[in-house]
């Protein structure tokens, strides 16, 4: 099972400092990160925090009111590669609950073990 962590915050750099900071290199992460980077130094885009780092962005929006589709083609990206850790950081935080639903229902149930979220 991979370890997922779902990531909330004002902006994008606020969400990946959040996420550099547990990042360890000797897991193999995946990060889906919606919205596109502030343009500050320190992208995660950049795999300087991690070898093996598996980045992928998606478009800003709802993710949940788009009916999952760009969420599940990406995760489903991601996962054939087996990450140990996944974090998903998400640019609005209305609909958490709905995105962890989502997420806690087959077949990614089986797949991810959901943590705590990280507000930042």
């Amino acid at each position: 099972m991979t370890l997922t962590t779902l990531v909330t915050g004002s902006t994008a750099a606020k969400r990946e400092a959040a996420i550099a900071t547990l990042l360890k290199p000797q897991l193999s992460t995946a990060l889906i990160l919606e919205g596109l980077p502030d343009g500050g130094a320190g992208s995660l885009d950049d795999n300087a925090h991690a070898p093996a780092l598996l980045v992928s962005r998606i478009a800003p929006g709802c993710l949940c009111c788009t009916g999952n589709l760009t969420m599940r083609v990406t995760l489903n990206r991601m996962l054939r590669k087996r990450p140990e850790r996944l974090f998903i950081a998400l640019a609005n935080s209305e609909h958490l609950d709905q995105i962890r639903l989502f997420l806690s229902q087959a077949p990614y149930d089986s797949l991810l073990e959901l943590t705590a979220d990280l507000q930042t």
